[in-house]
């Protein structure tokens, strides 16, 4: 990202997150990266047994900011490479504020059709769009 994030990370949102993440069918483990004591992401592992065969392994990386400003990276590590999206809300010159990276490399921001202010609207939206890539790729 080019853009600065303003503000710390909002660690005990990202405490919620995680919890309610392992709620999800999608969400194999979590943790906070580097460590819980000094987190810079939240990673949500993805369950590798949900996506077909040439997707190796399949993440997302959380960070939810003090004032509600977010990134969530998705990332499927492929045979061929890797595949990544980003939605992000924060303050950004050429794009609203809310805005979508779209796949198959997170290029270019434009408007999101994530439309959710509470943070766990904005993290179970996202893991339906995952979930709706997932049966995507079962689908090709």
């Amino acid at each position: 990202m080019t853009e600065d994030l303003g503000g710390p990370l909002d660690v005990a949102t990202l405490e919620v997150l995680a919890r309610r993440a392992g709620t999800h069918p999608l969400v194999d483990t979590w943790a906070f990266e580097p460590d819980a004591i000094s987190p810079r992401r939240l990673r949500l592992v993805l369950d590798d047994g949900a996506y077909p065969v040439a997707v190796a392994s399949a993440r997302l990386d959380v960070r939810w900011f003090v004032g509600g400003d977010y990134t969530f990276h998705y990332l499927e590590v492929r045979d061929a490479g890797r595949w990544e999206c980003r939605w992000d809300r924060h303050p950004k010159t050429d794009a609203p504020n809310e805005h979508h990276h779209p796949g198959p490399d997170a290029g270019a921001a434009e408007r999101s059709d994530l439309d959710a202010d509470h943070h766990l609207d904005a993290l179970f939206a996202v893991l339906d769009r995952t979930t709706d890539r997932v049966e995507r790729l079962h689908g090709d």
